[in-house]
């Protein structure tokens, strides 16, 4: 992967950014996603943001050797912390971090937020409490992929504030878009965690070792909500 070639996943990330989109890629790593959107047309400025030296020098070093250090801005800093008023950002995109991670970032720097600006997220993991942090600031989910490269599932979710939403606890742990549209990587994903639950759920069984009730009983409920999604019934709390 480089800054011409980006992976499958980031090219997913890239579909999703708006034409003519200011963009803050934060968590650039390489910055690869921010200089192909740049030299593909698609975006007419970027803040490229790492909180760590190292991928920010190989940021810098892509940018530079890309001649599109006019264009692209590549910062130090914490997280939202790399967005200033005078970038108009109008669409930012955290790629490749747990969910949780997504949502502490968004969640530390919402003065940073203006509303105005389209989240392109892309979790490793930790997928439903990043959209409960959505749901309760009002941000409506308004597209969602499930895509497996190099033997990992990884979700993408796209996110735009609009007024007061409301999401099930299984559309939380499911996405309630791809729990409509049902496609073959979603229905993989979740067959293949549903083996792991079980796994789980036999071996606390065997185990010696006490486990938490509360514990075993959400495991449970959460192998109960897959088997239901992908038989086609009804999830009931």
């Amino acid at each position: 992967m480089n800054e011409q070639t980006l992976s499958m996943r980031l090219e997913r990330v890239a579909a999703q950014v708006p034409a003519g989109a200011r963009l803050a890629d934060i968590g650039s790593d390489h910055g690869y996603l921010p200089v192909a959107l740049m030299r593909r047309g698609v975006i007419t400025a970027a803040v490229a943001g790492e909180v760590a030296l190292t991928p920010f020098c190989s940021a810098e070093r892509t940018v530079r050797e890309s001649g599109l250090d006019q264009r692209i801005t590549v910062r130090l800093a914490d997280g939202l912390a790399a967005i200033e008023p005078g970038d108009r950002i109008t669409a930012i995109s955290l790629c490749g971090m747990g969910g949780e991670t997504i949502r502490d970032i968004l969640d530390s720097g919402k003065a940073r937020l203006n509303g105005q600006e389209r989240l392109i997220l892309q979790p490793n993991g930790g997928e439903q409490p990043l959209r409960e942090w959505l749901m309760n600031h009002d941000y409506r989910i308004l597209y969602e992929e499930v895509l497996r490269e190099n033997r990992f599932d990884y979700e993408i979710i796209v996110a735009e504030r609009d007024g007061p939403v409301m999401y099930s606890a299984e559309e939380l742990y499911f996405g309630p878009l791809q729990m409509q549209a049902r496609s073959p990587a979603f229905l993989l994903k979740w067959q293949r965690l549903l083996r792991l639950k079980h796994k789980t759920l036999e071996h606390v069984a065997r185990a010696r070792q006490s486990v938490p009730e509360e514990k075993v009983r959400d495991i449970a409920r959460q192998a109960r909500w897959i088997s239901e999604l992908l038989n086609g019934t009804q999830c009931l709390t």
